[in-house]
C-alpha cells in the first residue's frame, strides 16, 4: 500500500473521493494512511478519542486471534465533519477488515473462539459496537477471487456516498501490528491534552 496524507475535508465536510486536480490519478479513495496519522487527525475531541481507543483495542483483539495480515477500510461519520454537518458527535467507526487467515484457522474457528470479533447476529453486532465502538466486519482475503471482488465492490459501493448521496472518500490502514505502538502513543498524548 502506498501511503499518503489524509486529505482535508472538502466544503461538504467529507474526505474527497478523488484528487480534483488529478481525478484519474492514484490519489483516491480508499486512501492508504498511517494508523498514527488517523489518531492525530481525528483525535480532536473526547468522544473521538474514546472511539479511537475502542478501535485500537479491537485491532489488538484481532491480532490476539491471529489476524495480523491484511488491511482495514475505515468509514462512517467518524471520518466526516459530523459535528458541523449534523451537530452531533460520531457514535462509532465503521471498519471492514480484509484479513488473511493463518494456516489452520477458519472464520468458523474464529467465531467459536472469539465470537465478539465475528458477530453472527444483530445482538452480537451491538455488543461489538458497545465494547469497541466499531461497526466491524471481516472479509477473508483467501476466498474465491470472484466472491472477493464482489465483497470489495459491495463495500466500495456502500461507502462511496453518504445517505444524502454526497460522494465521499474513506481510508485504509494496514492490519499488521507494527503501527499500533506509535498510534497508541499518539492517542495517549492527545488524551492527556483533551481528556
Amino acid at each position: 500500500m502506498i501511503q499518503i496524507a489524509i486529505p482535508a475535508w472538502n466544503a461538504k465536510g467529507v474526505i474527497p473521493p478523488v484528487d480534483r486536480q488529478h481525478p484519474t490519478g492514484n490519489a483516491r479513495s480508499p486512501y492508504a494512511v498511517q494508523l498514527a496519522e488517523l489518531v492525530l487527525r481525528f483525535g480532536s475531541t473526547p468522544e473521538r478519542l474514546a472511539i479511537l481507543d475502542g478501535f485500537l483495542r479491537y485491532r489488538g483483539e484481532l491480532h490476539k486471534a491471529g489476524l495480523v495480515e491484511g488491511f482495514q477500510w475505515l468509514n462512517g461519520s467518524f471520518l466526516e465533519q459530523i459535528e458541523s454537518l449534523e451537530q452531533r458527535s460520531p457514535n462509532d467507526l465503521d471498519v471492514v477488515s480484509f484479513v488473511k487467515y493463518p494456516s489452520g484457522l477458519s472464520q468458523r474457528d474464529l467465531q467459536a473462539g472469539f465470537p465478539y470479533l465475528v458477530p453472527a447476529d444483530s445482538h452480537a453486532q451491538q455488543m461489538l459496537k458497545t465494547t469497541y465502538r466499531v461497526d466491524g466486519y471481516l472479509v477473508d482475503l483467501g476466498m474465491d477471487p470472484q466472491r472477493l471482488v464482489e465483497r470489495a465492490a459491495y463495500w466500495y459501493g456502500l461507502w462511496s456516498h453518504r445517505r444524502d448521496e454526497t460522494w465521499k472518500g474513506y481510508l485504509a490502514v494496514d492490519l499488521t501490528p507494527a503501527q499500533d505502538t506509535a498510534a497508541r502513543s499518539e492517542w495517549q498524548q492527545l488524551s492527556l491534552q483533551r481528556l
